[in-house]
C-alpha cells in the first residue's frame, strides 16, 4: 500500500491531535477511519485506479484524509483553491481531470464525473508505474502557469524518515508544494496542523497565540503584512519557535525589522519549486539572506549565475509546455544567485530582471532601498519597455496615510539616488493604495502589457 508507513504514523499516534479546524480537534484515530471511509466512498462512487481527480478545497479535516485516500488508489491528485477559481476551467482542461470533488467551507463535499479523454503522454506513463501521481500549477508572478505532474512515490519517500515536529499552521495553500510538504512532513510525524481558512495577518497571529503554534511557513509578502498591520501588537507570540519563508525574495530591510522585533523566533529560508518539491535549506542566521540548500536526493550547482538542481522528487514533466530539463537531468531554475563558499543568495528570477541598457536591475533590490524609507509600507517594482535603454524600472509605492503624495515621490527619488546607481533608480514612482499581491502571498509583478 502506498500509503502503509503513513497509517502506522497514524495508529502509533491514535489519541494525540492530528488537526484542528475551526476550533474544533481531529485525533489521528479519526484521521485513520476517516481515510477507510472515503476509500469506500470512491469505491461506491466507482472512482477507478488511477483516476485523474481534481479536488477544489482548501485544508479540511475531510480534504486531508481524502488527500490519503486518493493517494492509496494510485489516483493522480490535482488540487485547486480558490486562489486561481479565475482559471479553474482552464486548469481542469489542462489537467484532462475525469472526476472533481468540491470540498465546501463547511467541509461537506460533491462528486461529479467530468467528460475529459486522459491521453497525454505523461500521465500514460504514470499509469505504466502504477503509482499516484500529484499535478500542481506553477504560482509565478508574470507568465503562463505551468502543470507539473508528479510521480508521488517520490515525493513520499522523503517523509519516511523521522525528524522532529512542531505544532504549525498550514498557511501556504492546499494547491502549493509548500502546503503539501508542510502538510506530509507534520502528519508523518504525528505532529499537529492548524488550518485557516481566512489568511489574514490578525487571524493567523490569533490563531498562533490561541493554539501554541511553534512553526509559521509563509512567505516575504505575509511577514511584511504582519509588520504594516502591527497585528503582532494584539496578540502573544511567544510559542513561535521558527518561521520560515519562500516563494519569492525577501527584501533585507522586511528581514531586519522583523528580526528586531522578535530576536527569538529563528527566522528560516526556504527553498523548493513545483517542479522538483522542498529541498533542506539552512539561513547563515535569522538576520542573513544567504541560504545553503540541498540535502538528501538534492544536487545543486551554478551555471552562468543560475541555479540548477537535480532531484528525486522532480516532476515527470509538464502537462502543458516543453521540459525544462537538460539531457543530463538538471533542472533549470532561472533563479540568479550570488555564491558564497556553501551558501547562496538568491538574487532574483532571470525573466523579472530589468536590462537598462545592458546593466542589470534585479527588483528585490529597488524595493530594499524603497523599504528602507520611514513612511513607506509597501513597494513593487517592475521594467517597463524604453525606446533608448530597452528597459526602465517603474515602482508601485504604499505609503502611511498621513503622508503627502508628491512629497513623498520626491523624497523616494532622492533617498534612490543617494543609495542606488543611477541606471537603477525608478524612472517613475506612483503612489498606490496597496500593492497587489496573489492569492497565494505573492508580490504581482506587472508586465509592459498591464501598464
Amino acid at each position: 500500500m502506498n500509503i502503509d508507513f503513513l497509517l502506522r504514523v497514524f495508529i502509533e499516534n491514535s489519541d494525540k491531535d492530528a488537526i484542528i479546524w475551526r476550533g474544533k480537534v481531529y485525533q489521528y484515530k479519526w484521521l485513520n477511519e476517516r481515510i477507510n471511509y472515503w476509500i469506500q466512498v470512491l469505491e461506491n462512487f466507482k472512482v477507478k485506479n488511477g483516476e485523474v481527480v481534481i479536488i477544489e478545497a482548501d485544508f479540511t479535516p475531510n480534504s486531508i484524509a481524502l488527500f490519503f485516500a486518493l493517494i492509496e488508489k494510485n489516483c493522480v491528485l490535482i488540487p485547486l483553491t480558490a486562489s486561481v477559481k479565475n482559471k479553474k476551467q482552464e486548469f481542469i482542461e489542462i489537467a484532462q481531470g475525469e472526476r472533481i470533488i468540491t470540498i465546501d467551507n463547511d467541509d461537506n463535499i460533491t462528486i461529479d464525473k467530468l467528460t475529459n479523454i486522459v491521453n497525454h503522454e505523461l500521465y500514460l506513463e504514470l499509469k505504466s508505474r502504477n503509482h499516484p501521481g500529484l499535478v500542481l500549477f506553477s504560482s509565478g508572478s508574470t507568465g503562463k502557469n505551468k502543470a507539473a505532474l508528479h510521480d508521488l512515490t517520490g515525493i513520499l519517500e522523503k517523509f519516511k524518515v523521522k525528524k522532529k515536529v512542531l505544532r504549525t499552521v498550514t498557511f501556504l495553500l492546499y494547491d502549493h508544494i509548500g502546503g503539501v510538504n508542510t502538510m506530509l512532513y507534520v502528519l508523518s510525524n504525528g505532529g499537529c496542523i492548524i488550518t485557516t481558512m481566512d489568511r489574514s495577518p490578525e487571524s493567523v497571529l490569533e490563531l498562533i497565540e490561541k493554539y501554541k503554534v511553534e512553526l509559521l511557513p509563509t512567505s516575504p509578502t505575509f511577514i511584511n503584512l504582519i509588520l504594516i498591520s502591527e497585528a503582532y501588537k494584539n496578540h502573544d507570540l511567544s510559542s513561535l519557535k521558527i518561521v520560515t519563508y519562500g516563494t519569492e525574495s525577501m527584501p533585507e530591510s522586511t528581514l531586519t525589522r522583523f528580526h528586531s522585533l522578535f530576536p527569538l523566533i529563528t527566522l528560516q529560508q526556504t527553498y523548493g519549486l513545483s517542479e522538483i518539491g522542498i529541498l533542506r535549506s539552512k539561513s547563515k542566521s535569522s538576520d542573513s539572506l544567504w541560504v545553503k540548500i540541498g540535502g538528501e536526493g538534492f544536487e545543486t550547482r551554478i551555471i552562468d549565475g543560475l541555479l540548477e538542481i537535480k532531484a528525486q522528487s522532480a516532476m515527470l514533466g509538464y502537462l502543458n509546455a516543453p521540459s525544462p530539463f537538460t539531457e543530463d537531468g538538471w533542472f533549470i531554475t532561472n533563479d540568479q544567485v550570488e555564491v558564497n563558499g556553501e551558501f547562496l543568495k538568491i538574487l532574483g528570477r532571470k525573466t523579472e530582471i530589468i536590462n537598462v541598457g545592458g546593466e542589470k536591475v534585479y527588483p528585490a533590490e529597488v524595493e530594499n532601498t524603497i523599504l528602507e524609507i520611514e513612511f513607506v509600507k509597501d513597494c513593487v517594482v517592475y521594467g517597463v519597455d524604453n525606446i533608448i535603454t530597452g528597459k526602465t524600472v517603474f515602482a508601485d509605492v504604499e505609503i502611511k496615510p498621513e503622508y503627502n503624495a508628491e512629497l513623498a515621490k520626491k523624497e523616494i527619488r532622492s533617498y534612490c539616488n543617494n543609495h542606488l546607481s543611477k541606471y537603477k533608480v525608478p524612472s517613475r514612482i506612483k503612489i498606490v493604495e496597496a500593492i497587489n499581491y496573489s492569492g497565494r502571498f505573492k508580490k504581482i509583478r506587472k508586465r509592459d502589457d498591464q501598464n
